[in-house]
């Protein structure tokens, strides 16, 4: 390793010598590996040295380049030739110039830059379209609740707490306790008061919140609150143990008193600025929060890219992520490209434990498990004979042996009856064909020794493999199963596995085995994660309301043309998005009516719509009536008063 850097250095020493095209010469001669490091490096370094030094590794679908003719990227290099220059690595620099072939791979990494650009634009745009026309009519209500323009209810509270995403200050929280608290002690020093003890400081907050003005916030917001300033407190009693300071004041010399010092004013003002800043933070009635929700989701999915990431700390495993994922997500497609179910252990600090519930949930074949499948032929019989490996059945660890070998055989679609199926031993079982009408006793054999390989004798059939991953963050190895496939249901009623804390990748299959408010949940925390994974962060509010929108009617709806016609009834509105004609045709043929009440109609028919100012109605004008007549009020009509028979 030592001699390694020390050739990296002396090269690096090389390459601030020369700085030019002789630099290159330099590291022909030496034929080094250290321009493959340097390609995995993201200092600055890379960028300057594409002019001076090399213009590096070339990556094509986040690999070097692959093999396009027989076993070679190009005809000028050996067949399976694994060199940096065959594998697409360019040792020039765009100032002492290219190779035909560097240049050749170097277009290739261009030209796929281009064309993900390109796909991406439409792919995003098209999502972003489908996301405004869904969720346009969307509208914050003086009641607090989010409907549509027909007056469906979506959330009854806007993001759980009714606060505007745009006021917040920390990460969807809307203050900053600690900023406030520091702001608040500078601009109010309040010299003349006497610092807080840890219990005065608790005592003086609850007294202050139990004023009237606190109503108007959530109990959720007055709680935090709580927590913050009990931190503060605790802070300051520590301060003062470590110290030696005591509560009554009298401790020698009176500065140590300004250690984490809060005087009752500073908090009366702190909980004033909280409270101000908490009710300026309100949504307001009437503001369009699907249009600002579908914004905020399609506008990070223009800084996306299209490819795949590998599932974090799993090598081998990769997962859809980027603008495909939120895609599917979106769509609520069935069969999703990577379904992957996380499944907690009973047991999660044994290895051996996670190896035995491993083998339970992966799919194992007979083939994968016998030593020989073959036929024999007696002057009398023949039959198919399957000799299992129990050495591999022993390090597999798993719950496999001839008899459960025979049930398989039989439960099979393979239409073997018990009495053909024998067993001879603990390692040995033996399959006798039957002749029908259909096939010959030969062919009914050939067909057996084709298919009694693939007969699943262990394990779920949905899924194609499970991989223990181990997880060290709370600084001891803790072990998971990440399952491959689909069948959640199978995978949580699996001995070993806790059912109640196994998730799935799949809003389908979560929603058909755990309810609708569990794929709610899924759809909120998938759409997180993707956007994490590529660096972005969006109010999970706007996630929120996506969500409820795909499954307020009871099943998850997707941001598609046939969720859609589920989600609306307007016919103006569906025809204003796709299959203009099929609607208009369909709606005219069954007479149906349309209310006008949505964005989209509104704008059609050129009326005011039911968003922002316009959610309001003026039921008088003043300026053209200065006194209105007194409407009569419904109670004060006799016709509705029913006279009481004595």
């Amino acid at each position: 390793m030592e001699s390694c850097h020390a050739l990296i250095l002396k090269e690096l020493s090389v390459i601030r010598d020369h700085a030019g095209s002789a630099c290159l010469r330099e590291l022909d001669k030496s034929n080094s590996p250290l321009t493959m490091a340097l390609c995995g490096s993201k200092g600055s370094f890379i960028n300057i040295s594409q002019m001076i030094a090399c213009v590096g590794q070339q990556a094509i679908s986040g690999s070097r380049v692959p093999d396009g003719f027989e076993n070679r990227s190009l005809p000028h290099f050996e067949k399976h030739s694994k060199l940096p220059a065959a594998k697409g690595f360019v040792a020039n620099s765009f100032y002492s110039g290219l190779t035909p072939t560097e240049f050749f791979f170097h277009t290739m990494a261009g030209r796929e830059g281009l064309v993900d650009t390109a796909v991406k634009t439409a792919e995003t745009g098209y999502m972003q379209r489908r996301l405004v026309k869904s969720l346009e009519d969307l509208c914050s209500q003086y009641d607090l609740t989010v409907r549509s323009s027909t007056g469906d209810i979506i959330q009854f509270i806007y993001g759980g707490d009714g606060l505007d995403p745009a006021a917040m200050e920390g990460k969807d929280e809307p203050l900053e306790f600690k900023r406030v608290l520091d702001n608040i002690k500078a601009v109010f020093p309040c010299q003349s008061e006497p610092a807080l003890s840890k219990n005065e400081l608790i005592l003086t907050t609850e007294s202050i919140m139990k004023k009237n003005e606190f109503l108007c916030c959530q109990d959720s917001f007055l709680q935090e609150i709580k927590k913050f300033i009990k931190g503060v407190s605790e802070k300051i009693k520590k301060t003062r143990d470590k110290y030696g300071i005591n509560d009554n004041g009298t401790t020698e010399p009176r500065v140590l008193y300004q250690l984490d010092r809060i005087t009752p004013t500073q908090i009366e003002k702190f909980l004033e600025t909280c409270r101000d800043k908490y009710m300026r933070a309100q949504m307001e009635p009437g503001s369009a929060v699907g249009a600002l929700c579908a914004q905020s989701i399609g506008e990070p999915g223009t800084q996306m890219t299209l490819k795949t990431f590998h599932f974090a700390g799993v090598a081998s495993m990769n997962i859809t992520l980027g603008v495909p994922r939120i895609k599917e997500i979106i769509n609520a497609s069935k069969a999703i490209s990577t379904p992957i179910i996380t499944a907690q252990l009973d047991k999660d600090d044994d290895a051996d434990y996670a190896r035995l519930v491993k083998g339970r949930i992966e799919k194992t074949l007979l083939g994968e498990i016998s030593e020989y499948i073959e036929e024999v032929f007696l002057p009398d019989d023949c039959f198919i004979l399957v000799k299992l490996s129990l050495e591999r059945i022993r390090l597999l660890r798993l719950e496999v042996n001839a008899e459960t070998v025979r049930y398989s055989i039989c439960t099979s679609k393979l239409r073997v009856k018990p009495g053909d199926v024998a067993v001879h031993g603990e390692a040995v079982v033996c399959v006798t064909p039957r002749e029908n009408s259909k096939s010959s006793m030969y062919y009914v054999l050939q067909f057996l020794k084709e298919d009694l390989p693939k007969v699943v004798v262990q394990g779920i059939p949905e899924v194609s493999r499970a991989v223990i991953h181990i997880d060290e963050q709370s600084g001891k190895e803790k072990y998971k199963l990440l399952v491959e496939g689909d069948n959640l249901r199978a995978v949580m009623a699996t001995h070993g596995v806790k059912g109640t804390r196994t998730t799935s990748n799949n809003t389908y299959e979560v929603e058909k085995t755990l309810g609708i408010e569990a794929a709610r949940t899924t759809i909120i925390n998938e759409i997180q994660y993707t956007m994490v994974n590529h660096g972005m962060s969006i109010d999970r509010r706007h996630v929120m309301l996506l969500s409820d929108l795909m499954t307020y009617k009871g099943e998850v709806l997707g941001i598609t043309r046939f969720g859609l016609a589920k989600m609306k009834e307007s016919v103006l509105m569906l025809a204003s998005f796709e299959k203009t004609a099929d609607h208009l045709f369909d709606a005219a043929y069954f007479g149906q009516k349309d209310s006008v009440c949505g964005v989209s109609e509104c704008i059609i028919m050129g009326i005011p719509m039911n968003i922002g100012t316009g959610l309001f109605k003026l039921l008088h004008k003043a300026d053209r009536d200065p006194s209105p007549p007194r409407r009569p009020l419904i109670f004060d009509t006799n016709e509705f008063h029913i006279p009481l028979v004595t």
